[in-house]
């Protein structure tokens, strides 16, 4: 079972991107952030056309969360528990061919100090309280998407010129430590505990020509999802094409 995360950065925009890569790649889910449009924008009929059910969130502008799977696509949760008048579209919970999967669009945070970092420390709690609740399920649970955050200094290219950024605060980084102890696998470093695997690079200066990137989407797995571990990759390809997301897709393979 193939389950992989791509920040989209306006689904809209990337749809024939999207839809060349469901063909080529054929994940079994799809997990994606950053819609960026209204849910009646939501591009449906292209997405069932290559096979796909779809269950999403949309929000004018931002945000933006959605499950794509080739299997239904059951007892969906829209946004994350703990604060009932968060309105922002961040997060949605299904569960596909007995997978419990999420697609999580967590804040950036920047300015560093500010609301906007309050508000992703506050996030980063309800997530961590939501994720404890399901790893007590016990099952096979995969919480995959942007997080904003990269853990080490393995996941940046340049902490230096980073300096002050809310993606490597020491207070992001300890809530993301905080969650991964809990009993999470990180898919990537399991699979690659030393490489310098990036799957975002900004627009500016030409990052993604010179490899100036960061490891900020994530695949989180329960020990029920982990002990499936198969593989898990960065499909850096569409990140070359013309007028692409700054974001590439991020996979995990589960056996089974």
């Amino acid at each position: 079972m193939k389950i992989a995360t791509w920040n989209v950065n306006s689904v809209r925009a990337r749809v024939p991107h999207l839809v060349a890569w469901l063909g080529r790649f054929a994940p079994d889910v799809v997990l994606l952030q950053e819609l960026k449009c209204m849910d009646a924008d939501f591009p449906m009929m292209e997405i069932e056309a290559t096979g796909y059910r779809a269950s999403f969130q949309g929000q004018k502008s931002y945000n933006g969360v959605a499950i794509l799977a080739r299997e239904a696509i059951e007892d969906v949760v829209i946004g994350l528990p703990g604060d009932p008048e968060d309105a922002q579209a961040r997060y949605i919970e299904a569960t596909v061919s007995g997978v419990r999967v999420a697609s999580i669009y967590l804040p950036n945070g920047n300015p560093n100090p500010g609301p906007k970092f309050d508000y992703k420390l506050g996030f980063l709690a309800r997530l961590e309280a939501h994720a404890r609740g399901l790893l007590a399920l016990e099952r096979p649970v995969v919480l995959g998407g942007d997080y904003n955050i990269c853990p080490t200094e393995t996941d940046v290219w340049d902490e230096k010129a980073m300096a002050g950024d809310a993606l490597i605060d020491p207070l992001s980084r300890a809530a993301w430590r905080r969650i991964v102890n809990q009993g999470w696998t990180d898919a990537l470093r399991q699979i690659h505990p030393q490489l310098r695997l990036y799957s975002y690079w900004d627009y500016f200066r030409d990052r993604f020509t010179h490899d100036h990137g960061l490891r900020i989407d994530h695949l989180l797995l329960s020990p029920q999802a982990a002990d499936r571990l198969m593989d898990a990759n960065v499909d850096r390809s569409p990140r070359g094409l013309e007028k692409p997301s700054d974001h590439t897709p991020a996979w995990v393979e589960l056996r089974g």
